[in-house]
């Protein structure tokens, strides 16, 4: 297995992570479409879209954003354009939860929005984490040197822990989980904050295996930013860990 993973298209190597991340996008919004179809959304046509716009303006600033502080040593050499070619994931997660809050009061909507996002977002973490695996350790997806059963070699002669591939079967735990949950009845917008209090409790912990620079207190930015979510849910967190009464 040699890594990155390409392909000759009329001469130019081309990566598969391109594949997969544009695979990743657009079966997400199928995915969201065609779930949309089954419920009855109060939310109307037009805010949808106003929403998904807002998400989309905060997940391209916050995952650019984030990732920048991934690296603080680098900051001060950041150009134009290393700073949009950087991204993370979990400052997308984040940018995107600002930007819809935000386009939200914009238009007027209280009503939790999210729910529906859940499933379609599964799914394109873990098709978009299959284009991250087959870069090995031209991504930074991937994990310290180990011993333990799950090292691979991601191109560089080391056994590593193959992150990505973690995240891969994280995803299908979550997968599982919502799909298990499907007919529960919850508050509108609990499977939404569900899925970012377990996500972002999978970052946080992963960072561990990873190579990161600290950014405060030996914790990463993504670290942080988990940190943020929970204070961000805690009632949700709170409401969930304590035992109903009779």
């Amino acid at each position: 297995m040699t890594f990155p993973f390409q392909f000759d298209f009329f001469g130019e190597k081309v990566y598969y992570h391109f594949i997969f991340e544009t695979l990743a996008f657009f079966i997400g919004v199928r995915l969201y479409y065609y779930h949309k179809r089954g419920i009855t959304d109060t939310i109307s046509d037009i805010n949808r879209l106003w929403i998904m716009l807002g998400a989309m303006v905060g997940a391209l600033i916050g995952s650019r954003v984030l990732a920048m502080l991934e690296n603080p040593s680098e900051i001060a050499n950041q150009t134009l354009l290393t700073f949009y070619q950087n991204k993370t994931v979990a400052g997308g997660f984040l940018g995107g939860l600002f930007g819809v809050e935000l386009f939200k009061k914009f238009i007027g909507v209280k009503t939790a929005s999210g729910d529906i996002y859940v499933i379609p977002i599964i799914i394109a973490l873990f098709i978009g984490r299959i284009g991250c695996f087959s870069m090995g350790i031209a991504e930074p997806t991937y994990g310290i040197e180990t011993t333990v059963f799950t090292g691979m070699n991601l191109g560089d002669g080391k056994l590593r822990h193959p992150v990505a591939l973690y995240e891969m079967t994280y995803m299908i735990l979550l997968l599982l989980l919502f799909r298990k949950i499907k007919n529960v009845n919850l508050i509108n917008g609990d499977r939404f904050k569900l899925f970012m209090v377990l996500y972002f409790l999978y970052r946080f912990s992963v960072e561990f295996i990873k190579p990161y620079q600290p950014l405060f207190l030996h914790l990463s930015s993504i670290q942080w930013s988990a940190i943020f979510i929970f204070v961000y849910y805690y009632r949700f967190i709170h409401r969930l860990l304590t035992p109903k009464k009779d």
